[in-house]
């Protein structure tokens, strides 16, 4: 009688993939969870979306840029970015208007509105991070984004790296 192969060795750990282990999915279930947390302060409240969001608090943290450096500051599908300006124009939230310097490119701003809703969210969505950081050294805290910025740079270095192949 044959002895079935044994499971296959990646690192020392078996070949099989247990979610509750893995990096990318606990690192996915974390963001999801507070983004969910923030997005309570702004969904009922303001009716945004948390795309929507993501574009006013970029370009309320002083920044006017396109839609493509929005979608890469944060991370998001340039369709997303796309929707989330098409309504927050709509209502009102942020104006788009031609470049000085490039007449092709067309640069996002907060209009009053928009400002002032950024202005009355912004300190709510500081006070939910304090208080979900609660019970967290500041040595565990800067230990955490040092880490999050890594994963985030090799992430971005192994998509380059993937474009260029």
């Amino acid at each position: 009688m044959k002895t079935p192969d044994p499971k296959p060795k990646i690192d020392g750990r078996g070949a099989e993939l247990h979610l509750d282990d893995y990096l990318p999915y606990r690192l996915s279930v974390a963001s999801n969870r507070v983004s969910r947390l923030i997005a309570r302060l702004y969904q009922d409240r303001f009716g945004l979306s948390i795309w929507q969001w993501r574009v006013l608090a970029i370009l309320g943290a002083g920044n006017e840029v396109t839609a493509g450096e929005v979608a890469a500051r944060a991370a998001m599908d340039k369709m997303a970015v796309s929707r989330a300006v098409s309504a927050l124009m709509a209502r009102g939230l942020i104006s788009r208007t031609t470049s000085d310097k490039d007449g092709r490119a067309r640069i996002l701003s907060l209009t009053q509105t928009g400002a002032s809703i950024y202005t009355e969210i912004a300190p709510l969505a500081r006070a939910q991070e304090q208080h979900l950081l609660a019970g967290f050294s500041p040595d565990d805290i800067t230990t955490a984004t040092r880490f999050m910025r890594a994963i985030e740079a090799r992430a971005l270095a192994l998509t380059d790296d993937e474009a260029e192949v």
